[in-house]
């Protein structure tokens, strides 16, 4: 039986140390300057890898990170498990069931995202010279490989910024998240079995088909029937009173390993496992806001920077740049997939200013990219000239999401918030003691105009709608809304509640400010603008403040001129 000695264990606490805590430093930086984290993290490893500090500096190198095959699996074990729980953390992002009952708009949109860049990237890498090529006699797996890179998008790094641009509560942010759900979905499963047949390819042909038949069934089963009994299990977590959220994070953790097992035993990736396992358990209704949030928190201040930094420690990002391989992926890539989400939200039907959002919001390759780089370098698919291309390609088009999106949003047309609602339209003081009652009870103030319908039907469009996604914001705002064909000009309708409600808020605070916003149908711009304006108004907490220790409606709707006065005429 073979033990760690203490001068592993003593090293692989300096290098834990160090590479953590340099990625977060590094990271906390980046993120000021409103950069993906995950540039810093590579950053770290590439300055402690082989590009900097094992070429200036090899005897410091070496000590820090010795080749000793013990200590390299140590932390080799560590990063894996990273890569494992991020899986996992983005298959929490993934809402089926919202992209489900939005699959006709979502699924073209997806569809297209798919097909086209994984054409358009499929026949270009199939035409790389041989010298790019790791064996030029599997030019085919290559090309697949290559394809699949430069389609898949990166959801986490578009939630960020759909999330910094206030647009992750509107109907188009829900599309956006419905569509890169589905991409995410297809493009894994793709992805797996891709490797899964070209990493087989000893065992017999009946053999292979089996086991892809096989993970093809179990994936079915775990997002149909598997995701009822997680929710199952999430909600006896609840009724038992274990303790929140170590019982619902132990059940997660269970669920992820148990499906990676199951995956990997079958011949595809445990990858996979635990992102169908992230899904599964993200569906459980009783799964809570604030808990998912200590599930990211953890798996990103922790989990995550040691997976990226460990890329840069892999790799010779100086020896293995080569431009022409730079650009062919960050040109392909992002053209490939801005062109194909294009498309399918023209077929989808979208309006020509929800185009070019849409279509935006899918380039990123960032973490997604980079993971499947990764592991198609460790299966020696690819050489390192062109896994460092895939990485400066993932980097880029992350980098440029956050300002082309926010210039096709800016670039709508002004709306005037202030001339939406007024002080009949504000209530002072709600009476509803949770979140359906006070959607009610805003509605039926609201189907007093002309144009609106009638309570009961405004309050099932407007609770259909918060149930699809919920619409709390942090600091004790909520902001439901509908998009309605009997409309002729947006309306918004303010209740305050002094007690508070309970809105499942990410920050776990009770709603107090709750802006009610119906829109016209056939109109998407103002909605987006209306969300966006409102969101950034009420981030002030002396804002909030007045708004709460104002005397009745009259004072309410007072403060609510000062507060919304400078943004009458706002470019979004």
């Amino acid at each position: 039986m073979y033990y760690f000695t203490e001068e592993n264990i003593y090293i692989f606490l300096i290098q834990v140390f160090l590479l953590l805590g340099l990625a977060r430093l590094l990271g906390e930086l980046f993120r000021r300057h409103k950069q993906p984290a995950l540039t810093a993290e590579i950053l770290v490893g590439v300055l402690l890898g082989p590009t900097v500090l094992g070429r200036f500096l090899p005897h410091i190198s070496g000590f820090i990170f010795p080749e000793d095959a013990v200590q390299v699996n140590m932390l080799d074990t560590v990063m894996w498990l990273g890569l494992l729980f991020f899986m996992l953390e983005i298959g929490l992002k993934v809402d089926f069931s919202s992209a489900w009952k939005h699959r006709g708009k979502a699924l073209t949109i997806a569809l297209a995202d798919i097909i086209v860049p994984m054409a358009i990237g499929f026949a270009l890498s199939f035409l790389l010279p041989a010298q790019y090529l790791v064996d030029p006699g599997q030019r085919l797996i290559f090309a697949l490989f290559m394809a699949t890179v430069m389609t898949i998008s990166a959801m986490p790094i578009t939630i960020r910024v759909l999330n910094d641009l206030d647009l992750i509560k509107t109907d188009l942010g829900y599309l956006i998240m419905s569509a890169l759900s589905v991409n995410d979905i297809i493009g894994w499963v793709i992805f797996a079995l891709i490797l899964g047949f070209f990493t087989r390819t000893n065992a017999a042909g009946w053999k292979i088909f089996i086991s892809l038949g096989s993970i093809i069934g179990f994936t079915i089963f775990c997002l149909t029937a598997g995701r009822r009994l997680a929710d199952f299990a999430i909600r006896k977590i609840k009724e038992y009173n274990m303790p929140e959220p170590g019982a619902s994070l132990t059940f997660l953790c269970l669920l992820g390993f148990l499906c990676g097992a199951v995956f990997q035993g079958t011949g595809i990736h445990a990858l996979l496992g635990f992102f169908i396992a992230g899904i599964m358990a993200g569906e459980a209704k009783g799964f809570p806001e604030k808990t998912r949030q200590v599930i990211s928190q953890m798996v990103y201040a922790i989990f995550v920077p040691l997976f990226f930094v460990g890329i840069g420690l892999k790799v010779d990002f100086f020896a293995n740049f080569n431009i022409f391989l730079v650009l062919f992926v960050t040109l392909v890539g992002v053209m490939g997939k801005f062109i194909g989400a294009w498309i399918g939200a023209r077929l989808a039907g979208l309006s020509q200013a929800s185009r070019m959002p849409v279509a935006i919001a899918h380039i990123p390759g960032g973490s997604m990219e980079i993971v499947i780089g990764a592991i198609a370098l460790r299966y020696n698919f690819i050489n390192e000239p062109v896994f460092v291309a895939i990485v400066f390609g993932a980097v880029a088009s992350a980098a440029i999401l956050g300002p082309w999106l926010k210039f096709s949003i800016i670039s709508r047309k002004e709306i005037s918030i202030l001339e939406l609602f007024s002080k009949s339209h504000t209530i002072s003081d709600l009476k509803a003691p949770d979140r359906d009652g006070a959607i009610q009870e805003l509605c039926v103030l609201a189907s007093e105009m002309q144009t609106t319908p009638n309570v009961d039907m405004l309050y099932k469009v407007v609770l259909e709608r918060e149930k699809m996604m919920g619409t709390a914001i942090e600091e004790g705002i909520a902001l439901p809304h509908a998009r309605l064909d009997s409309l002729v000009r947006p309306v918004i309708i303010f209740g305050r509640s002094v007690s508070g409600i309970d809105w499942d808020s990410p920050d776990g605070k009770l709603a107090h400010l709750i802006f009610l916003i119906l829109t016209p149908k056939a109109e998407d711009n103002a909605q987006v603008q209306i969300l966006r304006i409102i969101s950034r108004a009420m981030q002030d907490q002396k804002n909030r403040d007045r708004i709460m220790q104002s005397s009745g409606a009259s004072g309410v709707w007072e403060v609510l001129l000062e507060v919304f006065a400078p943004h009458r005429v706002l470019k979004k």
